[in-house]
C-alpha cells in the first residue's frame, strides 16, 4: 500500500487533520472497539436505516458497513473543494439549460452533437422549456478522489437524483451519540444544516404560478424501493410530505396532494423516480409510480420538478469527458477540479489505445452504475479481459476507460485492528437561488484488502466525514 497517499500518516508521522485521533485509537482496546462497533450498528437497524447506497439496488434491508475511524479534511482543503464543485454545478446547469435551448455549445463544436441529442437521457418532451431560475439540477453529486495531498479528481457527477445522504447525516449522529468527548475536543463543522438548505432551495425555484409558500413533497417509488428510508427520512427532517404518484393527481392545470382534509395545491415535487416514471402521458404508458398529465402542469409553470426531467444527459459517462470545456464555454474560467484522464471507446484512436492497454485500464459502461458493467484491468482475469474486449469491439460508443488511480487511503477499522483503505468522496451541493454546500459528504470506503471499488454492492462501508472549523 506504499504507493497510495495515506491521508493519516506522511511519511510516518501523524498529518496535522489527524492528530486528535492517534490518541483516541490508542485509548481505545480492541474490545472496547468490538463492542462500540456492535453499538454503532445495533442504532443503525434500530433507526431502521437499511439502504442500498447510491442507488445501487440489491437487498433493501442490508445494512451498508459503518466504520468508525472518521475521515477529515482541514478547512483549507474544503474551501478548494467547494469552490471546484459550486463552479461544476453552474457549469452543468448552464449545460443543460443551453442544449434544452439554443445548443451554442454544439454549434461552436464543442461538444459532438450525437452525444446530446442522441443520449437516451435526453428528453424532447422539455426543449425550449426554461425551468424556474434556468436550473436544471438542483442536487448535484459530484464523486471525488484524492490521490495526494493536494490532488483531486472528480470521477462522476450525478445530476438526477443522488442519493447517500441520510447516511452522511446518520453517521455522523451516531458518532456523536457513541464518541461525545472526541467531538467536545475536536472543532468540527456540522453537517445537520443539510435539511434546512435542502428545503430553502426546493422552495427557492417555486413555479411561475406559485404566489404563497410553496408546498413541497417528496415523491418516492414506494416502500419496495432501495433507498425508501432515504426518502422518508428527507421527508421528515424537512417537515414535508412524503407521496406517491397515486397520492398526485392533475386538474385545472395544477397537480394536488389527496389529504385528509381535501386536495391540497403541489408547487414543488422533489422526485426520487426516473424521468421515464413521471408521466405515463409522456413517457412510458404502462408506468405506475408517476402521475397522468404532470408535464403538461410542470410546462405550463404550474409545479417544479426537481431535478428537472432531462437534467440525466449532463452525468453520463461520455458527457462527462466534456465537463471542463463546459466551464471555460459557460463561466470563462479554467476548470478548479481536474477530471480523472478518460478515453472515448467511440473514438477511433481511444478505441485503439483502451484495447492494447486492457490490462492497465478501468472500464466501464457510459451508462453503467453501482460498480456494475465494469472491468479494473489490473485485477481482472485474461477471460474478463477477453470478454470486455469483445463488448468493446461489439458496441465502442458505449464505453469509457481511465488509468488506474492511486486512490488514497484513511485508517479503517478491521478484524486485525487498523488498516488503510481506499476512499472515495461524494458531497452534495443544492442549486436554486444560491448555491449551498454542507461542509462533508458520505465517504465510501473499499473495506476488502487492496480493492479500488468503493461501491456497497460491491462490499464498500461508509464513514463520517469531518470537516475542521478554524
Amino acid at each position: 500500500m506504499s504507493n497510495f497517499f495515506n491521508e493519516m500518516y506522511d511519511g510516518g508521522k501523524v498529518r496535522e487533520p489527524y492528530a486528535r485521533l492517534e490518541g483516541w485509537t490508542r485509548a481505545m482496546p480492541a474490545e472496547l472497539r468490538q463492542m462500540k462497533q456492535a453499538e454503532a450498528e445495533a442504532l443503525f437497524r434500530r433507526i431502521g436505516i437499511t439502504f442500498a447506497v447510491y442507488g445501487e439496488g440489491g437487498d433493501p434491508d442490508r445494512l451498508i458497513p459503518f466504520d468508525m475511524f472518521p475521515r477529515v479534511f482541514t478547512q483549507f482543503e474544503w474551501r478548494k473543494l467547494e469552490r471546484g464543485i459550486k463552479q461544476r454545478a453552474r457549469a452543468l446547469n448552464a449545460f443543460l439549460l443551453d442544449v434544452y435551448g439554443r445548443g451554442e455549445i454544439v454549434r461552436a463544436g464543442k461538444i459532438p452533437a450525437r452525444l446530446v441529442y442522441q443520449n437516451e437521457a435526453f428528453e424532447r418532451a422539455v426543449t425550449g422549456f426554461v425551468p424556474p431560475r434556468g436550473i436544471y439540477s438542483h442536487i448535484v453529486g459530484i464523486d471525488l478522489v484524492r490521490t495526494g495531498p493536494d490532488e483531486f479528481f472528480v470521477l462522476e457527477d450525478n445530476c438526477r437524483t443522488p442519493s447517500g445522504v441520510s447516511y452522511m447525516l446518520e453517521n455522523r449522529e451516531i458518532m456523536m451519540r457513541m464518541f461525545p468527548a472526541l467531538f467536545r475536543e475536536s472543532r468540527i463543522e456540522p453537517v445537520d444544516g443539510y435539511a434546512d438548505a435542502l428545503r430553502r432551495t426546493l422552495a427557492s425555484v417555486a413555479p411561475a404560478k406559485c404566489d404563497r409558500d410553496p408546498t413541497i413533497a417528496i415523491l418516492t417509488p414506494g416502500h419496495f424501493n432501495s433507498a425508501y428510508y432515504e426518502h422518508s427520512f428527507l421527508a421528515d427532517l424537512m417537515g414535508v410530505e412524503l407521496v406517491e404518484g397515486a397520492d398526485l393527481f392533475v386538474e385545472g392545470g395544477f397537480v394536488w396532494m389527496r389529504t385528509t382534509e381535501g386536495p391540497k395545491k403541489l408547487d414543488v415535487i422533489y422526485r426520487r423516480i426516473d424521468d421515464s416514471f413521471l408521466d405515463p402521458l409522456c413517457f412510458r404508458p404502462d408506468s405506475m409510480l408517476g402521475v397522468p398529465g404532470l408535464m403538461d402542469v410542470y410546462r405550463s409553470g404550474g409545479v417544479t420538478i426537481t431535478s428537472a426531467p432531462g437534467a440525466g444527459v449532463a452525468d453520463d459517462k461520455a458527457i462527462y469527458t466534456f465537463v471542463p470545456e463546459m466551464i471555460r464555454f459557460y463561466l470563462g474560467e479554467e476548470p478548479l477540479l481536474q477530471n480523472v484522464p478518460t478515453w472515448q471507446c467511440g473514438k477511433a484512436d481511444d478505441k485503439k489505445y483502451v484495447l492494447e492497454h486492457l490490462p492497465e485500464l478501468v472500464v466501464k459502461e457510459v451508462h453503467g452504475s453501482g460498480g456494475y458493467g465494469m472491468l479494473v484491468g489490473p485485477k481482472a482475469t485474461k477471460d474478463q479481459i477477453e470478454h470486455f474486449r469483445l463488448k468493446i469491439e461489439e458496441d465502442p460508443g458505449n464505453y469509457i476507460a481511465q488509468p488506474t488511480l492511486a486512490l488514497s487511503t484513511t485508517p479503517t477499522f478491521v478484524e486485525e485492528g487498523i488498516a488503510p483503505r481506499h476512499v472515495d468522496l461524494r458531497p452534495y451541493c443544492l442549486v436554486g437561488e444560491n448555491i449551498e454546500l454542507v461542509p462533508g459528504g458520505l465517504t465510501r470506503v473499499a473495506l476488502t484488502d487492496g480493492s479500488l471499488v468503493v461501491n456497497s454492492s460491491q462490499g464498500g462501508g461508509v464513514k463520517d466525514t469531518w470537516v475542521l472549523a478554524e
